[in-house]
C-alpha cells in the first residue's frame, strides 16, 4: 500500500510539473508570437504640426497628402475653406503612421499654436511663394514659433508652396530671404512644393519620416510616454 501511495504521489507531482512546463511554454510562445506580430505589423506613430500664416495653402497641402498616400481622395480644391481651429489628417508612410495637425494661420488664431508644440515630433511650415508682400509676416511667425522652448529639437520642413503659379518666386530666392543659415543647429530642409498639383510633396514627407525616426526629440517623446519601439532588422 505504501509503495502504491508513493507512486501516486510521484505521478501527481510529475503531472503537475508537466502542466507547469506546458503553461510556461505557452506563455513563452505567446510572447514570441506577439513580438513577431509587432515586428511585422506595428507602425510608429508621429505627430506633425502644419503651420503657416493664413492663405499659405496648408489645408490644400494636407488634402493633397491624403490623395497621394491614402486610398480615399482628399477634398477637392473648390471645397477647401480657411481653417478655423484644427484639421486632422492621417497617412501611412513605410512603417510609420503620421497624424498631421493643421492649425489656422489667421493672426487671432496663432496663439493656439503653442498648445500643440509639446507633443509634436516635427514641424512643417508653409509659405506662399507667390505672395512676396507677406514674406516678412511669414518669417516673423516662423521665428516666433522656433523660439518656443517646447519646439526645441523638432525637425523642421519649410515648404515654398504654390510653385504651380507663374509668379511664385524660386526656392533659392525665398531661401536667401529667410536666411536659413541661422537654423544650422536644427535639422531642417527647405523645399519648393505645390499643394495644388502635388509636386515635391512625396519627397519632402519621406525625408521628414526618416529624420523623425532618428531624431533625439522622438526618443524624448517615447521616453515620456513609456513607448518601447520594436527593433528593426
Amino acid at each position: 500500500m505504501g509503495n502504491r501511495k508513493e507512486l501516486r504521489t510521484r505521478k501527481h507531482l510529475v503531472e503537475q510539473t508537466y502542466k507547469q512546463i506546458q503553461q510556461r511554454l505557452e506563455e513563452v510562445m505567446f510572447s514570441l508570437m506577439h513580438g513577431l506580430w509587432s515586428y511585422m505589423f506595428s507602425k510608429t506613430e508621429f505627430h506633425v504640426l502644419i503651420l503657416g500664416i493664413d492663405k499659405a495653402g496648408k489645408t490644400t497641402f494636407l488634402e493633397k497628402l491624403k490623395t497621394i498616400y491614402s486610398i480615399s481622395e482628399g477634398l477637392p480644391h473648390d471645397r477647401i475653406v480657411p481653417t478655423v481651429g484644427l484639421n486632422i489628417g492621417r497617412i501611412e508612410v513605410s512603417n510609420a503612421k503620421i497624424v498631421f495637425w493643421d492649425l489656422g494661420g489667421q493672426p487671432g488664431l496663432r496663439s493656439i499654436w503653442e498648445k500643440y508644440y509639446e507633443e509634436a515630433h516635427a514641424l512643417i511650415y508653409l509659405i506662399d511663394a507667390a505672395c512676396p508682400s507677406r514674406f516678412e509676416e511669414s518669417k516673423s511667425a516662423l521665428e516666433k514659433a522656433l523660439r518656443h522652448e517646447d519646439l526645441q529639437g523638432a525637425p523642421l520642413l519649410i515648404l515654398a508652396n504654390k510653385q504651380d503659379l507663374s509668379n511664385a518666386v524660386s526656392a533659392e530666392e525665398l531661401d536667401r530671404y529667410l536666411d536659413l543659415k541661422k537654423l544650422d543647429e536644427r535639422v531642417y530642409m527647405f523645399e519648393p512644393v505645390s499643394g495644388y498639383d502635388g509636386r515635391g510633396i512625396k519627397e519632402s514627407v519621406e525625408w521628414l519620416v526618416g529624420v523623425m525616426e532618428r531624431s533625439k526629440r522622438t526618443e524624448t517623446l517615447r521616453a515620456r510616454t513609456g513607448y518601447v519601439p520594436v527593433p528593426s532588422s
